[in-house]
């Protein structure tokens, strides 16, 4: 059973089609890689998908919700949370502190309550922060953790709304090979305790072969590719579109 639908989705900036009729599902518990080269359409689909542009053409659904026409907030509210390519926390406050102002906002209070963010709800921080390694730095700055923990903070802060559906644009982007693994393994283990599906972007091969268990490629805002790992490494279009002819995609293992 699908959770997210997506249907003929289309959208165009001036002259240019930058996604082109994309139809794909995604049921809880699975994580779906969306891979292309530059250009591709990736980040217009995500921003179409989280309400932060919407489509000229076709549909989205959330189980059996229509998520077209939604504000960012709105998606937000109905279960869909989303990473950064660049991480996007508050540097001034502390770790638990970062997750009591997503708590805050899940709540609808970000404002009502500003000058007790502190204490609000201070014990679901401390759990949402205890499921990623982090509740030892809870009254660290974030100014102070290294790359990966702040990574890994991000992914607590998408985690207060209770998402069914989370949205990862290129999660392990700037990190080291070790690092990038133990984040999606982590990523993997929310997804199986939580039931809640992935939708990710990634340009590590290693990552996506790795940890997805379906795999969809763009290229020039189309679909050209949709299966499980050996099917796309196998799959000549997706083969020519990375590296032109001759050459094939290296096997590597999670370390």
């Amino acid at each position: 059973m699908s959770l997210l639908h997506v249907q003929g989705l289309g959208k165009s900036f001036g002259g240019n089609r930058a996604v082109d009729d994309i139809s794909f599902s995604l049921a809880p518990g699975e994580l779906l890689a969306l891979i292309g080269p530059n250009g591709a359409g990736k980040s217009t689909t995500f921003n179409m998908l989280n309400g932060q542009l919407q489509p000229d053409s076709g549909s989205i659904t959330l189980d059996g919700h229509s998520l077209v026409g939604r504000k960012p907030r709105e998606v937000w509210q109905m279960g869909v949370s989303r990473t950064f390519q660049i991480a996007e926390t508050f540097s001034s406050l502390t770790v638990a502190e970062n997750v009591q102002m997503a708590l805050l906002s899940d709540d609808a209070r970000l404002f009502a309550v500003w000058r007790r963010a502190t204490l609000y709800r201070r014990a679901d921080a401390l759990a949402l922060l205890a499921q990623v390694g982090l509740v030892e730095q809870a009254d660290r700055p974030c100014s102070e953790l290294a790359y990966g923990d702040v990574k890994r903070l991000e992914l607590a802060i998408a985690m207060a709304n209770q998402p069914r559906l989370l949205l990862m644009d290129e999660p392990t982007a700037g990190m080291a090979p070790s690092e990038r693994n133990k984040l999606m393994a982590l990523t993997r283990e929310l997804v199986t305790q939580r039931g809640m599906a992935v939708l990710f972007t990634e340009h590590s091969m290693d990552v996506v072969f790795g940890f997805a268990d379906r795999i969809i490629v763009l290229a020039r805002g189309r679909l050209i590719a949709e299966g499980q790992a050996q099917e796309i490494r196998d799959h000549p279009k997706v083969q020519e579109v990375y590296f032109g002819s001759g050459k094939t995609f290296e096997r590597k293992e999670p370390a």
